[in-house]
């Protein structure tokens, strides 16, 4: 059995076991987690979406572009989808395998549940399968795949958004092998979009939808793949640039995929996390006009492209420790308002963002993933240091969001993006409820 077959043998038996309880609660919250991120990012860049509507006339059709209010063709609502689910940075993910994993699953499910008329419950046991196989496939090349350039969202995403809807559809065994085949084929994604002010972070999620839904459309249409699309000269070769790689087991340590992600409580990339909550921890000792300069060390992989302090635009915002910092001090959050253009283009902030330093430290470097350390310290006018250590930010399993502030979140995203708040109220109720479908849920977002 080669490489390829036996990873998919693998994320079967995930597939064919019951799903605990505890791991399904997660996929509850991981699902209204991905649809109001969703319907928040399409209000967040609704401008430029009425441009990219504008030109490229977009085939009404069935299927909910979430947040947009919009029934369009398949293929436009899932690439829409994709587009506005991580338009914030404000996704699910985890440090370990370095990718986000709800938004390209549940970008490409959701419309196919509504075609197929599938209920949440089988969807999000798809959803938990399809998080197995992305992140057991990053975790396996990470960090050498990030070193050589490339966004695990968008590459080994595609292999488990294309897995996941091949199990909900029921495809047989060999049609989800083909079906996986193509996606290897497929997958990419550049992370240099990160980087001088981009604004493409998102196309990789929505390309990676959209890729993984042609996957299954080959496989099903009776196009054959390469016999082991991951060994020899294949993706693992082409993702690392090595011939060793060994793939780490499925449900590794123990516990699923599903929950070692996080669920963020600020608006920025998650490795800035730390470092704001430090500086949030702080306000209460220094005022940000006593500030002289401010230091930070924290892990190597969170220092490259996020280190930067001149700030264009939102987008780079998002990816700058030293302003979402300076954000932490300031306002004692790290929300979306305080990420927006206009915020951005504040005296006060631009100002301390020049003052932050940022550093890789050897020792918080050789403890991640397993901690997501920064060290943040102050160092005011009057010749007094502050520090501040943080192991693990609020959102991550070890330091989890509790059901209040959750809800609290979820409302924020809804309200922000205009949804009313008995409909936001029906989906969240709709979610926990029996017998939902998938239709019924989103039909109003």
């Amino acid at each position: 059995m080669n490489i390829s077959r036996r990873f998919l043998s693998a994320v079967d038996s995930v597939w064919r076991k019951d799903v605990p309880a505890e791991v399904m609660a997660r996929a509850r919250r991981s699902l209204l987690d991905y649809l109001a991120v969703t319907c928040a990012g399409a209000a967040f860049q609704k401008d430029k979406l009425e441009r990219y509507q504008a030109f490229a006339q977009p085939e009404e059709g069935a299927f909910k572009a979430i947040g947009t209010g919009k029934n369009l063709a398949m293929k436009e609502a899932v690439f829409l989808n994709g587009l506005n689910g991580h338009a914030l940075d404000f996704d699910d993910g985890t440090n370990s395998g370095i990718i986000h994993l709800g938004s390209p699953i549940f970008s490409l499910l959701i419309p196919l549940a509504q075609r197929y008329h599938i209920g949440v419950e089988e969807m999000l046991k798809a959803a938990v399968t399809g998080y197995e196989a992305s992140y057991t496939m990053a975790v396996s090349i990470q960090p050498g795949h990030k070193a050589m350039g490339y966004h695990a969202t968008g590459t080994c995403g595609t292999l488990g958004a294309t897995l996941a809807a091949a199990y909900m559809l029921g495809f047989t065994e060999e049609e989800r092998f083909q079906a996986f085949a193509s996606a290897a084929v497929a997958a990419g994604g550049m992370l240099k979009v990160l980087d001088d002010g981009s604004e493409l972070k998102p196309y990789n999620v929505a390309k990676t939808a959209l890729l993984s839904l042609t996957a299954i459309q080959m496989a099903k249409a009776g196009f054959r793949g390469h016999p082991d699309p991951l060994g020899g000269r294949g993706f693992l070769k082409m993702m690392t640039g090595r011939d060793d790689i060994e793939l780490k087991p499925v449900l590794l340590n123990g516990t699923y995929a599903i929950m070692k992600s996080y669920t963020k409580p600020y608006a920025s990339c998650r490795y800035t996390h730390p470092s704001v909550e430090a500086a949030i921890h702080m306000r209460s000792r220094v005022k940000p006009e006593e500030v002289e300069s401010v230091d930070i060390r924290t892990y190597s992989l969170a220092v490259s492209g996020h280190d930067h302090t001149d700030i264009p635009g939102s987008y780079s915002a998002k990816m700058s420790i030293p302003y979402a910092t300076a954000a932490g001090l300031i306002y004692g959050k790290a929300g979306l308002q305080e990420f927006s253009e206009e915020a951005v283009k504040g005296a006060d902030i631009r100002t301390l963002t020049q003052k932050i330093h940022v550093e890789a430290d050897d020792e918080l470097s050789a403890a991640f993933p397993e901690e997501q350390t920064a060290i943040v310290t102050i160092r005011t006018r009057d010749g007094q240091a502050y520090t501040d250590r943080v192991d693990f930010p609020k959102g991550e399993p070890e330091n989890p969001l509790t059901d209040e502030e959750f809800r609290t979140r979820y409302d924020g995203l809804m309200d922000y993006a205009g949804v009313a708040r008995d409909v936001s109220g029906d989906v969240f109720a709709k979610v926990y409820g029996p017998d939902t479908a998938v239709s019924s849920l989103v039909e109003r977002l």
